[in-house]
């Protein structure tokens, strides 16, 4: 374990919280609404938690080789991520 690991954890920890709180309240407002696009909102949330998730446990527990591969996974799941919010977020009437 390395001297940046555990200010590694602590923000992973936090992003993934604060990606959690949004992936609630996603849901949350589908229930209330009904409007599917904060179903897209959920979902895209969760896919950025899931690059946090895999990048971050790549990087601590499995010391990774090859840097470019996490990076473009972790990339790969942001993007898509972050097109449903801005769907959701374009779409809502």
């Amino acid at each position: 374990m390395t001297t940046l690991d555990p200010l590694l954890l602590t923000v992973t920890g936090g992003l993934i919280l604060a990606g959690l709180i949004m992936v609630g309240a996603g849901v949350r407002a589908y229930h209330q609404t009904g409007q599917r696009v904060m179903i897209y909102l959920a979902i895209g949330f969760g896919l950025v938690v899931t690059a946090t998730l895999v990048s971050a446990g790549s990087v601590l527990l499995m010391e990774v080789q090859n840097v470019r591969t996490l990076l473009l996974v972790n990339n790969s799941f942001s993007l898509f991520g972050y097109s449903f919010v801005v769907y959701s977020v374009y779409s809502y009437k």
